[in-house]
């Protein structure tokens, strides 16, 4: 242990390490609606509902760990929870792996969502504290690049491995569970965050002391103003921006086979041509994400993401909609959602909240999507062009809440310790969070 005590920072080994966290979350929800939805539906004679319900599970699990994951890495440490969930993730692949049948997909499937909730907050938290002031935004985004690099993985072994049915799915799974075995030897490198222990070390010794100055430290703070309402429009923003793209990310393949009569293979090959445009757009994105034209970036990639889904709600489903809303929005996302939301849940929570408010809006958006998710296919096949009209109206309002409430969000006075007693003016940190 003394040699990872004294080993020198890295910080874009531990944004590397802690994003792969958002490598293995896409990995898990892009690969289980391949597989579950395509390889394994007809082996095992799995029924639209029984389909729905296994990634409607794996998402609500996700929300478990991540409510109690983000609360566990405040409290105990960012190194130790991240480190148990990778092992626990491990497991639920395995499992998903070797199942013969519904029982064991369920188990997998709750594991697996159980282990990743539980890492991205806090891995994301890690990534951000041990990063250079300037470069913080970066190394978030950075994350994002992981996220997409994961989906490329999965659709281009789906693509071109040449297999089907149960083998099929096996292989992807099997591509999961050596990327987390690699990922969790080589964590086990890294240190704890500097700043969450000293963070940690502080409170504790006022909470020792008997003192009362400490703020911001505990979970019931997190619904006192003003920190409530950087909880709810970060909530608010990320499950109206994610539930499009936890649609077209976990039902794609569905959508695309049931609604355009596609085929899987040919779905995984054109999504993975557009995927290139947002490492592209990712890169670009990294440059000025610490800087204040991040509010003109994020405007144009809202727009995009907006056009993107009226599209299919105003034309109708079919091929050419479908391969226009995943280059799109895919596109736009680069600018927006997801990695826009990682950085202001950086930038907006104080260190001892940073992770507990995470796993909070993740719990909430990912509880949304589950329960979304579990009617998604029946929805499709029924009222397809009401569910993309749905759909539409969703990312409208999550770009109403970025471009409109997140500029006037208060920052913590003092984002990097433990002792934040109040939070800034909106005023002077508008330009700044947006």
């Amino acid at each position: 242990m003394s040699g990872i005590k004294d080993a020198p920072r890295s910080p874009w080994k531990t944004a590397v390490l802690a994003g792969m966290a958002s490598y293995l979350d896409a990995g898990a929800l892009v690969t289980s609606g391949i597989a579950i939805g395509g390889y394994y539906a007809a082996p095992l004679q799995l029924s639209t509902g029984t389909i729905g319900s296994l990634l409607g599970m794996q998402t609500l699990a996700f929300a478990a760990g991540a409510l109690f994951g983000g609360q566990l890495g405040d409290r105990f440490g960012r190194r130790k929870i991240f480190t148990l969930s990778l092992v626990l993730y491990a497991v639920g692949i395995l499992l998903l792996l070797a199942a013969a049948g519904p029982a064991l997909l369920y188990a997998g499937a709750m594991v697996t969502g159980l282990a990743i909730g539980a890492d991205l907050p806090v891995s994301l938290a890690l990534a951000n504290e041990e990063a250079p002031d300037g470069k913080k935004g970066t190394m978030v985004v950075f994350s994002g690049m992981l996220w997409l690099a994961g989906i490329v993985a999965v659709l281009a072994l789906s693509s071109f491995m040449g297999v089907q049915g149960m083998l099929g799915g096996r292989i992807l799974f099997a591509h999961l569970l050596v990327v987390a075995v690699v990922v969790l030897l080589l964590r086990l490198t890294l240190r704890e965050s500097a700043e969450w222990a000293a963070a940690r070390r502080a409170a504790d010794t006022h909470a020792t002391a008997g003192s009362q100055t400490i703020e911001f430290g505990h979970i019931r703070d997190l619904f006192r103003a003003p920190v409530v309402y950087v909880l709810l429009a970060t909530g608010l923003y990320y499950a109206t921006w994610n539930l499009g793209a936890n649609t077209l990310g976990q039902f794609g393949t569905f959508l695309w086979t049931g609604l355009a009569k596609g085929e899987v293979a040919q779905f995984s090959q054109l999504t993975l041509m557009g995927l290139p445009i947002g490492f592209v757009a990712g890169l670009l994105f990294m440059r000025v994400v610490d800087k204040p034209a991040r509010h003109i970036w994020f405007a144009v990639g809202s727009g995009l993401i907006v056009l993107a889904w009226a599209l299919p709600a105003l034309l109708g489903p079919s091929k050419s909609t479908l391969v226009a809303v995943m280059l799109i929005s895919g596109f736009g996302n680069s600018f927006a959602g997801e990695s826009v939301y990682k950085v202001w849940s950086q930038e907006l929570f104080p260190t001892l909240l940073r992770a507990t408010a995470q796993g909070v809006t993740m719990a909430f958006t990912r509880a949304v999507a589950g329960l979304a998710a579990l009617g998604t296919p029946a929805f499709a096949l029924g009222h397809p062009r009401l569910m993309f009209a749905t759909l539409f109206g969703l990312s409208l309002a999550a770009a109403v809440i970025g471009l409109l409430w997140m500029p006037r969000l208060p920052k913590p006075l003092q984002p990097e310790g433990p002792t934040a007693p109040t939070m800034s003016s909106p005023d002077t940190t508008a330009e700044a969070t947006a």
